[in-house]
């Protein structure tokens, strides 16, 4: 018998609910493996999970992304062998020592990336590959805003278009965050002044697409910073959910469209997912994106790496390590 332990809420509130949990590891299932974790990648839908924000029944296992070797298959696994380092993107289960995972769901992590840098961009860059290459393709020459961009997403998304000839307008929290990221053009401004900032640096040209994960606070300042017939992608609510909105105010910015996007439905099929997981390594391994980890916690220090995300005192991506 293996014993392992995971992070689970129990109850809906901030960090201090998140607690540990002893468990006897169990043998997969038909057409799934089980993994010991090396590491997890922390992402702020884990706080929405925990918030109770996205619905999911109690108690909760946290995460979404995790990084191991396989080290047991269940009966039908094809395409897989122990010892095999494999990741996986679905929700729930990743804040734990031992992880059983649908063999559909795996992905194959290369020899040549950590696997490390693996846990921290696998879900991080698969949705900045369907933001930069299926949500609202960007072509070279358009300008796309890009919120949050020294943040996990932001941090990978930035360089994804800029590989493809887009110009990029990254915002983030403080001229320091700004500084470290890649491009011409870099603000810090508060939400309220950067429309007019945009104004000013596109010559009045604005925005083809705004890639937004900010949420209630950058709505109305990324909906103004958009081109006529422009595209707002929302696509996360770090700051809290968008309210409730009128259809007429897309109308009044200049017939604007809308999208609310999730990962899910971009990696819906084995294919899909293997098609999209090996554009985000090829990118990796060709120093396109050179991901950085900002932070490391322990597994069982989830609640203090819960607080320095939200209070965006974190640069880059964070791991959290059994």
């Amino acid at each position: 018998m293996t014993i392992g332990y995971r992070m689970i809420v129990p109850a809906h509130g901030g960090p201090e609910v998140i607690a540990r949990e002893d468990f006897e590891v169990p043998s997969p299932g038909p057409e799934e493996v089980l993994i010991e974790t090396e590491a997890v990648g922390l992402n702020f839908i884990d706080t929405y999970y925990r918030k109770g924000l996205y619905d999911d029944p109690l108690p909760i296992t946290l995460g979404s992304e995790s990084v191991g070797r396989i080290i047991a298959l269940g009966d039908g696994v094809t395409g897989f062998s122990i010892g095999d380092r494999i990741g996986c993107t679905q929700n729930g289960g990743a804040y734990a020592t031992h992880r059983i995972i649908a063999a559909s769901k795996a992905i194959p992590v290369p020899s040549d990336i950590d696997p490390q840098i693996a846990a921290a961009v696998m879900l991080k860059g698969l949705t900045a590959c369907y933001l930069a290459e299926d949500t609202y393709p960007a072509k070279a020459g358009e300008i796309a805003l890009v919120h949050s961009a020294a943040g996990g997403v932001g941090s990978l998304l930035v360089p994804w278009l800029l590989e493809k000839g887009v110009i990029v307008i990254a915002h983030a929290g403080s001229p320091e965050k700004a500084a470290s990221v890649p491009g011409e053009h870099k603000l810090s401004c508060a939400f309220s002044a950067l429309p007019e900032a945009v104004r000013e640096l596109t010559a009045g040209r604005m925005c083809d697409v705004v890639y937004d994960g900010v949420g209630a606070a950058s709505w109305s300042a990324s909906l103004a910073c958009l081109r006529r017939r422009g595209m707002m992608v929302s696509y996360g609510n770090a700051s809290g959910a968008v309210p409730p909105i009128a259809v007429l105010d897309l109308m009044k910015g200049g017939s604007l469209y809308l999208t609310r996007p999730t990962l899910a439905d971009y990696i819906a099929t084995p294919e899909m997912l293997a098609t999209n997981a090996a554009k985000l390594f090829s990118r990796i391994s060709s120093g396109v994106l050179k991901p950085q980890i900002g932070a490391r916690f322990a597994l069982s220090d989830a609640a203090q790496a819960h607080r320095a995300l939200e209070s965006r005192a974190t640069t880059g991506s964070t791991v959290l390590l059994p």
